[in-house]
């Protein structure tokens, strides 16, 4: 089975395009007002309107209202919620879209118990703790971290990019992998180069 590729902290409508074209499953939007990627409804939007078909638009939170989160789903046309923050299971399940739970992962983080609290979630985000940033980091975490049979699908973030991706799919043998700074020219604008490499990585780790 082919591992899933999300490019997130998209921005421009450009860069939408690229990861499509290269073969990304999915583009991230970020909805969190204190990242450097945050892009606002109106341009998420036009970022969704421009996606072909079978590429899904996900859309970032943490710790949203929940008016927020409904009314940025209705305005911009996401199809799948991303939950950074300290969000419950019964706040993320609100909304009548499918979800994924972000987890920053350092030791003494109960993996298994997150899959169970969550058992509602499309899959489980696993990402590199770092105390002030939620995503984005730049940053791997130890894979080891990770058990070998959780009960949901694995979306394997922090710190990937085209070096090491081929990798991380061999090691975990996740669902999808995500990535953001690892494709970026600066922050919040990709690189076209490094999006085809990266995929490419992906392709050939999946061989």
């Amino acid at each position: 089975m082919s591992t899933a590729v999300k490019i997130c902290g998209v921005t421009r409508v450009e860069d939408a395009l690229v990861a499509a074209r290269c073969g990304a499953h999915a583009i991230g939007l970020v909805f969190y007002r204190r990242s450097p990627r945050y892009v606002a409804p109106r341009a998420a939007a036009e970022i969704v309107r421009a996606l072909p078909p079978f590429v899904m638009p996900v859309g970032l939170f943490v710790d949203a209202e929940a008016r927020e989160v409904r009314s940025v789903a209705a305005d911009t046309g996401v199809q799948l919620l991303q939950f950074h923050g300290s969000e419950t299971p019964e706040f993320c399940a609100q909304f009548g879209l499918p979800f994924l739970k972000a987890v920053r992962v350092r030791p003494g983080v109960d993996l298994l118990q997150y899959a169970r609290d969550f058992h509602g979630a499309n899959g489980l985000l696993l990402d590199a703790f770092q105390e002030a940033l939620h995503g984005g980091t730049g940053a791997t975490f130890d894979w080891a971290l990770i058990p070998p049979a959780l009960p949901l699908p694995v979306v394997l973030s922090g710190g990937l990019s085209p070096q090491n991706v081929g990798a991380a799919i061999r090691r975990v043998k996740p669902a999808a992998v995500d990535v953001s700074s690892g494709v970026e020219a600066s922050k919040g604008i990709k690189d076209a180069a490094k999006i085809a490499a990266f995929i490419s990585g992906v392709r050939n780790a999946d061989v």
